[in-house]
């Protein structure tokens, strides 16, 4: 049991802000941030999704092009200009909270890096992800969820996790893990499953996601090319709360139609 899971249910929820990167580049889709063959801007569906959850109290855009600002304003939503040359949603959203506290907004208690390709993130995982700082020593905690049936733990572009009993991430990884090559028993179960996804949406202390933005880019994150692992590397903890299911993020023509299909026969 985690901590908080035995405080009292008076717990009142921190402020908590959804930072949401949204980059005018992409390799795979052009512009995909401003598609709107649903009615809606790609980037509108993410911030729209992520208010629904109810221990969500702000959400705002952190882009690095002018014309996402355009037409973030023009249909009502924040978004703050950041620096076209971050690497990471993390370094992008870092610099996005630090030009609100600056101005004054906040202070916000909890952070979540949710990315803009993830309109259809369940609304119960950010809430999920708030209530993990029940527990005051969580600093940093994340997703996971179960692979699909048709999804293969083979698949390079699908990160796998592993975590200790308590929920603690032990290694991200996009090959298999646990390899399960030298097992003593083929019965895997438990967090130790190696079925289990990682849903890459974080929530952060600001204070740590300054302090994982300041961390220089590490060894096994190079190797792996997995930004999480630099957090691991140098000692900190990352706590996992798993959700029933997470679709998968838009990265293609071929995702963005079947989200587009989804939400047209949703909403006919």
């Amino acid at each position: 049991m985690s901590a908080w899971e035995g405080e009292v249910h008076d717990w009142k929820h921190p402020q908590t802000l959804a930072l949401i990167p949204a980059r005018i580049g992409s390799t795979r889709m052009q512009k995909k941030m401003l598609r709107r063959d649903t009615g809606m801007y790609l980037f509108e569906h993410t911030v729209k999704n992520a208010l629904t959850s109810k221990l969500v109290d702000e959400a705002i855009l952190a882009t690095d092009s002018e014309e996402i600002v355009e037409a973030a304003k023009s249909v009502g939503i924040e978004a703050i200009l950041t620096s076209p040359e971050h690497k990471s949603g993390s370094d992008r959203i870092n610099e996005a909270l630090a030009t609100l506290l600056a101005a004054g907004r906040g202070p916000w208690e909890v952070v979540i890096n949710v990315q803009g390709d993830e309109p259809e993130l369940p609304p119960a995982g950010l809430t999920a992800l708030v209530e993990a700082f029940r527990d005051p020593a969580v600093e940093l905690a994340t997703l996971m969820t179960r692979l699909g049936p048709s999804e293969s733990p083979a698949n390079p572009s699908s990160v796998k996790v592993v975590c200790d009993k308590i929920g603690h991430a032990l290694y991200f990884s996009r090959a298999p893990i646990p390899s399960g090559s030298h097992a003593r028993s083929i019965s895997i179960s438990g967090t130790m499953d190696p079925t289990r996804r990682h849903v890459g949406v974080y929530a952060f202390k600001p204070e740590a996601l300054a302090r994982f933005c300041a961390l220089a880019e590490g060894d096994l994150e190079r190797v792996e090319n997995l930004e999480q692992l630099r957090w691991l590397e140098n000692g900190g903890r990352i706590l996992c709360r798993e959700i029933k299911k997470a679709p998968p993020g838009i990265d293609t023509e071929q995702e963005y139609a079947q989200f587009v299909s989804r939400y047209r026969s949703a909403n006919a």
